[in-house]
């Protein structure tokens, strides 16, 4: 019997079912983040790339639609799709609406995590971020999540394709390191949880569902 073939959706799918974790700004070197409080000059080039990241979000949806939040925004039956609209403000104090230091001038420095595209990816349950300092000495310190929770909202699942929804945009989770008076290096890990369907713990690929990275700061 012969099959037909939407032009549509692609052939050739990567057989990955749970999504890696990116965070923004990208790490210097060996996922490294290292800066200077006094120094505004050592944490530019961080601040810089979250302002042009954020931007180019923004100029982006100018199409997006505002969704309908807490469910999947289905369209099986739409040949072109649309795409939720993903507001920065959410972002709360690590959106750089108000702080264009994002932080990094008070010791408590943003990065933006986000989830690969995986087409058709339908979570189970609620997809949240969650970080960790990865030694024990450092677990007086703490994180605050934006959105509030640190979620991924379910409407902007499933993902259909660069080709059908050009205009898609992954949600953002807004991780506010409180690293304070603490100044030494600090290794951090964030993982998917919540998500019984979204794998986080893989020895064969460090990034499936998590990423590690290690932050220095001095004064």
């Amino acid at each position: 019997m012969l099959q037909t073939l939407d032009d549509e959706i692609p052939k050739y799918r990567d057989r990955i079912s749970s999504p890696g974790l990116t965070i923004w700004p990208r790490p210097d070197s060996a996922m490294e983040m290292k800066f200077n409080l006094s120094d505004p000059r050592s944490y530019s080039s961080y601040t810089d790339a979250l302002a042009d990241f954020l931007k180019e979000y923004e100029n982006k949806q100018n199409r997006n639609i505002a969704c309908e939040p807490g469910s999947f925004f289905i369209q099986d039956d739409r040949k072109e799709k649309a795409a939720c609209l993903f507001n920065r403000s959410l972002l709360g104090e690590c959106s750089g609406l108000n702080d264009t230091d994002y932080g990094y001038s008070t010791g408590s420095p943003c990065v933006l995590v986000k989830m690969n595209r995986i087409i058709g990816l339908k979570p189970n349950g609620q997809p949240t971020v969650n970080c960790t300092y990865k030694t024990e000495t450092d677990d007086r310190l703490q994180f605050k999540y934006f959105p509030e929770g640190g979620t991924f909202d379910l409407m902007y699942f499933p993902y259909y394709g660069r080709k059908v929804q050009p205009t898609y945009v992954q949600p953002l989770v807004g991780v506010k390191l409180l690293i304070g008076n603490n100044r030494k290096d600090i290794s951090i890990e964030c993982k998917i949880e919540g998500s019984p369907s979204v794998k986080n713990s893989d020895d064969r690929d460090k990034f499936l569902g998590r990423v590690a990275f290690k932050v220095t700061v001095i004064e």
